[in-house]
């Protein structure tokens, strides 16, 4: 069995004297819950890569999304660490491994790029940056994660953003895409307004364009992205566990990303809940992929 390819084929090390922009790193699982079967997530991350080999012997070529290729001519700055080792169940251990890899990154210099993985491993991505704050999060996802609990576990998919606005390095959060019907009740909604969470749905975005979002980011502001698949269109994003329609498109979220580095600067991101045994035709891990590229092109483009 042939070994997944790295990220766009960046290499595990650079040449000494040459400082890492970005380092790239996959997790399966944070926190998973005992009645659900997640295994469907350990897949997603060697899909993207997989993905991304598409791009991996052109980055010296032009890049319309960019506008330029995608180190615009400087030397290749960026990592692939591989996958944290994450099982389901090892929730306490998961969490640790993440975020001490997060802070791991986070002291070479380099913003991490991490790919998931369920919604879970946003959390303690997140906590990573406990050193690094104070830090803005923009938020693409259909749901606002706000629950407290779910079947008794407090760090699962459905508890990252809340989990966040406790964390005292996360100053504002701004958070997109929403839509339909999720494990939101009225409590979390009111939860999320009373903290001060700017919640943007895909329909204000799709009259508005993505200043809807991004006007609430305050000029030079630190920001982390994070990405739920199920923020996107089904139609251009099948490959998810709870597809919603009326999702944002791929071109409102790469001008998301290219604005959070205008208006602010991008010091991390990270791309989860891409379920591969749902997708079609792998256009789900293509678009991911793509979106991935965006995101480090950004973070590049601010050096």
């Amino acid at each position: 069995m042939n070994a997944i390819p790295s990220f766009l084929g960046f290499p595990s090390g650079l040449p000494e004297g040459i400082e890492p922009v970005a380092a790239v790193f996959g997790a399966a699982y944070g926190s998973t819950y005992t009645c659900k079967d997640s295994s469907g997530y350990a897949l997603a991350a060697d899909a993207i890569r997989a993905a991304s080999q598409e791009d991996a012997g052109l980055i010296d070529h032009w890049d319309f999304d960019l506008g330029g290729p995608l180190f615009d001519a400087g030397t290749p700055c960026c990592l692939d660490r591989g996958n944290v080792p994450t099982r389901m169940e090892d929730n306490a251990g998961n969490r640790a491994r993440i975020e001490a890899t997060t802070r791991e990154v986070l002291a070479t210099g380099a913003a991490p790029v991490l790919l998931g993985g369920d919604d879970s491993v946003v959390t303690p991505f997140l906590a990573g940056f406990g050193d690094a704050g104070p830090i803005w999060i923009v938020q693409i996802d259909a749901h606002i994660d706000w629950r407290d609990a779910l079947h008794g576990e407090r760090y699962g998919y459905s508890s990252p953003m809340r989990r966040a606005s406790e964390m005292p390095h996360v100053a504002g959060i701004v958070q997109v895409g929403m839509r339909g019907i999720g494990s939101a009740r009225r409590a979390e909604v009111e939860d999320a307004a009373r903290f001060g969470s700017h919640l943007v749905t895909a329909r204000q975005v799709h009259a508005e364009g993505v200043a809807a979002a991004l006007r609430h980011i305050p000029e030079g502001a630190r920001v982390v992205m994070t990405v739920d698949c199920d923020g996107l269109d089904p139609c251009m994003m099948p490959g998810v566990a709870a597809p919603s329609p009326g999702g944002l498109t791929y071109t409102q979220v790469i001008d998301t990303i290219a604005g959070v580095g205008t208006r602010g600067r991008l010091v991390g991101f990270d791309l989860v809940e891409l379920f591969p045994p749902a997708d079609i035709g792998g256009i789900s891990a293509l678009t991911a992929s793509r979106l991935v590229v965006n995101a480090i092109g950004t973070i590049i483009r601010q050096r």
